[in-house]
This record gives C-alpha cells, sequence and structure tokens, in this order.
C-alpha cells in the first residue's frame, strides 16, 4: 500500500465500550473515598490524553454501544449468547466515561440497533469521503476488516503499552490475508466470541489456504469441486452457516443517522473548570494536573479561521 501524505488532517476514532472494559481489566480495583469504584474512568481518561498529546487529532469522536437488541441478534439470536456478562462494577462506570467525553467537549456517536463498530465503519467511512486520515482506537481486532488505505486501526494493549498500529501491510503480515478478506476468515472458521460457528472443522490454516487461492467465501462455494474432498464435505455441510457467519462478522459502513460533523469533532481547547469539577470529583488530581498542562501547549491551540478551514470539509 502507498504511504498516504502527511499533509491530510487527522481523525481519531475510539471505541468508548473497548477501552471501558480494556480499562476494567487492566487497572487494580481502585476507588474513592467515598467507595466508589472508578478504575475504567481512570483508565480512559488516561488513553484519551495520550491520543490528544501524542497523536494532535485534528477532529476526534467517541463512540458507544447502545444497551439494545442489535439487527444482528435479529438475524441469529445465538448471537454472542455465550459471552460471560461484564461485573455490574464496570456497567456502572460507563455513564462516567460518557461525562468525562462530555465535559471535554468531544461528540458521542451511538445509535440503536447497531454495535459501536458499525458506527465506527460508518464514520471511517464519511471521513475517508472527506479525504481524512483516520485513526480507530480501540482494542477489538474486529475491526481490522476496516483497514483501508485512509483508515487505520490503533489496537491498545491488555496493559497498555504502546500500542500496535494496524495498517493493511501490518494485517497481512499478521494474517496473510487483506483487510476485506477478515470477515470471510470468520465465516469459514467461526468466532467464538461472538458464537458463530462458520464451517464445522476449519481452522485458521485451513480458512487461510482456501482464501489465498479463491479470494472470498462466495467464490470458494462457487468452486467446491476443485477443494479436496474432506474439506469439500466440510463446507457443503456447513454452506449456510459459513455465509451467515460471514455476514454478521461483517461491519456496516452505512448506518442510517449517522453523519460526521467535521466541525463538532474539530479538537479545540476544553473547558477548564467544568472537567477540572469533574476530575476532582473523582479524585483524579495528577490526571487534572496533566490534562492542564496539555490545554496549555501553544502547539494544540486553534486558530481563529479554524471555523473556516472546517467548513470547507
Amino acid at each position: 500500500m502507498p504511504e498516504i501524505s502527511a499533509n491530510l488532517k487527522k481523525l481519531i476514532l475510539i471505541d468508548g465500550n473497548a477501552i471501558i472494559h480494556r480499562s476494567f481489566h487492566a487497572l487494580p480495583p481502585f476507588k474513592t473515598k467515598s467507595g466508589e469504584l472508578v478504575n475504567a474512568v481512570y483508565g480512559f481518561a488516561t488513553l484519551l490524553l495520550n491520543v490528544l498529546t501524542k497523536e494532535k487529532p485534528d477532529y476526534i469522536a467517541v463512540t458507544f454501544d447502545v444497551k439494545a437488541k442489535t439487527f444482528r441478534h435479529e438475524q441469529y439470536t445465538e448471537y454472542k449468547a455465550t459471552r460471560v456478562k461484564a461485573p455490574d462494577e464496570l456497567y456502572a462506570q460507563i455513564p462516567r466515561v460518557r461525562e468525562l467525553v462530555q465535559a471535554f467537549g468531544i461528540p458521542i456517536y451511538e445509535m440503536p440497533g447497531y454495535e459501536a463498530d458499525d458506527v465506527l465503519g460508518t464514520l471511517a467511512k464519511q471521513a475517508e469521503e472527506e479525504n481524512l486520515l483516520t485513526y480507530i482506537v480501540t482494542g477489538d481486532l474486529d475491526t481490522l476488516q476496516l483497514v483501508t488505505e485512509k483508515t487505520r486501526i490503533m489496537a491498545t494493549m491488555p496493559k497498555f503499552s504502546e500500542p500496535t498500529i494496524y495498517d493493511f501491510d501490518k494485517v497481512f503480515t499478521r494474517y496473510g490475508l487483506t483487510p476485506s478478506q477478515i470477515t470471510d476468515m470468520k465465516g469459514l472458521q467461526g468466532d467464538n466470541s461472538d458464537n458463530l460457528k462458520g464451517v464445522a472443522g476449519i481452522g485458521p490454516k485451513t480458512a487461510r489456504d482456501l482464501l489465498q487461492k479463491y479470494g472470498s467465501v462466495e467464490n470458494i462455494y462457487q468452486h467446491l469441486d476443485e477443494i479436496k474432498e474432506s474439506t469439500r464435505i466440510k463446507l457443503a455441510t456447513s454452506k449456510d452457516s459459513a455465509f451467515q457467519s460471514k455476514y454478521l462478522a461483517t461491519i456496516i459502513c452505512d448506518v442510517p443517522g449517522i453523519e460526521l460533523n467535521l466541525i463538532g469533532c474539530r479538537s479545540h481547547e476544553y473547558d477548564e473548570k467544568k472537567l477540572e469539577d469533574f476530575l476532582m470529583g473523582l479524585e483524579f488530581k495528577t490526571l487534572l494536573n496533566r490534562f492542564k498542562n496539555f490545554n496549555g501547549d501553544s502547539r494544540l491551540k486553534r486558530q481563529n479561521n479554524d471555523h473556516i478551514q472546517a467548513s470547507l470539509f
């Protein structure tokens, strides 16, 4: 893949729920003096600060899942049925993270009936049309299918070490497949975390070999007569499951009602008083000082003509 021009404006999209889960499990369960558990909030705030100071995005937004069934559950009632429910102590911190995002003046995107991944995909696609370079910050590698010339995944590590940046070449190095083939891979080998069955008896190596030769699930089934008998029988027996698994694993990139508002997403100096009240309420004194230093960094201040530049998109 050719390298993208460094002159493109940068959009950061943060996968809110994924980062909350990663923070909750990565950090010790520390509490405020009043007994409120805040480790996930602290982890999210730390990551947000690191993204703002190191990446210096021109635009930024956060997505969240909506607590409701999605179209995938309607298509397949057992979708994600095997997942262990996260503890209530994690869910209790989600409203606090939303408060943090709002205190920082960062827009939130979400849509009932769809997952945050679908919202991320839709925003990333619209950003490409605006000629932006997009980084999706997440701990969920399902999003690797969204990687394109102008969209990259910034995958956070379990202990929040230096993130891994996935571009086209990085995805291919890891899987031997292109980003667009990730859903085909899940169609064949399934995905235990989402309870996608795939093709019984087909593992990662066979899935990769088939896709490297035939390109897609659809093309594999058009050439069944060329495939060795043992594998052919497995494929023929699980055809419906293969296509259903691929469909369910595919991120929707045209969610109705989701529109990228670049002016609203523009990075800006935050309201120090509002954020100070929030952080002090959670006893995040060290983080507050770091945020104050960030806000005072003249390199990050927006010029008076920014609204004119943003409106040109």
